[in-house]
């Protein structure tokens, strides 16, 4: 149970717990080990003086389907000058002025950065392809699908053809509380009223990241006509990653007043109380003598409020209050910080479950849950603990 929801039950509504930003990478595995790429070029029959003008042609085939594509849907392509323009911004700009229900809203095109291979000559006089990095022409495809809103599916269109998928979880909350009955409203990506929050949470806590898989295939599939050669090749299309998460915990307060009550003795606490060692609690640590790293606490005031950020290495936790919402934030970029059970095979045929770090396969998203919801509780619990009710 949530403290907060005991401490301020006449002020709080509720609270709900998803993903928030999801950014999810697709690798085509066969070509991305420099070790085994030698051999799956020979599997699609590319000989090493072949590389550029087989891998031009797949480029041109992806260029070709994109653009066609948005042609066919009336919907416009546009080239970026600079890699540092706001795409999101441009995007939506696009549906406002040229809305759509449902689908394709526009395609970006801009060059980035990117790691792909080069043939090189060899000492030996061979030829041989190694890994490098360049400069390529990506795409960006903004949708608002009917299930995950407003997105997009960004592709590298020269070897080895990487694809990004940026999701909003919020968003795709609203398609599942639409087709189960449950009503709303929204300030920005936070829910600030959910006509049942309890069962919205179990909603929520039923994700299929495996229909999420599936449903990545499709858009790939869709943009990118190689992958039929890679499929009847290697038996296997992309590999999911999670590149960044976020896991959002909102407390709903019926009004803006109530939050505006306490948010200042929560964020005084926070930064003024709170030690290394309750960095460490938070994200469900021991401190350790052997830990090499930081463990930081800060706050930042912004036009919209104050917030305050925990950071131990690479993953971090923020607070912040968003009109009558007050969210607690947990963002993981390093996994392999947190444990996930594994099968473990030992010699005489058992198999037994043992904690290993956790990696960034799309099949962990449900660890990621986990590990985020419990970390935002325990600072959400550490909060309340430390600060009185205030008379109404």
């Amino acid at each position: 149970m949530c403290k907060m929801l005991d401490q301020y039950s006449e002020k709080v509504k509720g609270t709900f717990s998803f993903f928030d930003r999801m950014i999810i990478n697709g690798y085509l595995k066969p070509l991305m080990n420099e070790h085994s790429r030698a051999g799956s070029l020979y599997q699609l029959g590319v000989l090493n003086k072949d590389y550029k003008a087989y891998f031009m042609a797949v480029t041109e085939s992806i260029k070709t389907r994109i653009e066609e594509s948005a042609a066919k849907r009336n919907r416009p392509v546009q080239y970026l000058s600079s890699a540092n323009i706001r795409k999101e911004d441009i995007a939506k700009s696009i549906l406002k002025d040229s809305p759509v229900k449902d689908g394709l809203i526009c395609v970006l095109k801009v060059l980035e950065s990117c790691k792909t291979a080069k043939v090189y000559g060899s000492d030996e006089g061979k030829l041989v392809v190694k890994s490098c990095f360049t400069k390529c022409l990506h795409y960006y495809l903004y949708y608002l699908d009917k299930e995950f809103g407003f997105m997009f599916v960004k592709i590298q269109t020269w070897f080895p053809f990487n694809i990004q998928v940026y999701i909003n979880g919020r968003e795709l909350m609203k398609h599942v509380f639409d087709e189960n009955g449950i009503t709303y409203e929204c300030y920005d990506n936070s829910f600030t009223d959910i006509s049942n929050p309890v069962k919205a949470q179990e909603l929520a806590d039923k994700f299929d990241s495996q229909k999420l898989s599936r449903q990545l295939d499709a858009f790939a599939k869709s943009i990118n006509p190689f992958l039929d050669t890679v499929y009847n090749t290697f038996g296997q299309g992309y590999h999911w990653c999670v590149n960044q998460c976020e896991f959002a915990t909102d407390v709903m307060f019926k009004e803006r007043r109530f939050l505006e009550d306490i948010y200042p003795s929560l964020v005084g606490h926070a930064f003024y109380d709170f030690t290394c060692t309750d960095v460490f609690t938070f994200m469900g640590r021991k401190p350790d003598p052997r830990f090499q790293g930081e463990a930081v606490s800060d706050y930042k005031n912004r036009p919209v409020g104050c917030r305050v950020k925990f950071k131990l290495r690479a993953n971090s936790i923020k607070m912040y209050d968003k009109c009558s919402v007050l969210r607690v934030e947990t963002t993981i970029n390093n996994p392999r910080e947190f444990k996930v059970d594994a099968d473990v095979h030992h010699n005489d045929g058992t198999v037994s479950k043992e904690g290993k770090p956790m990696g960034k396969s799309r099949s962990n998203l449900y660890r990621y849950a986990e590990v985020a919801k419990a970390c935002n509780q325990r600072v959400l619990d550490a909060m309340v603990d430390s600060v009185p009710v205030k008379a109404t």
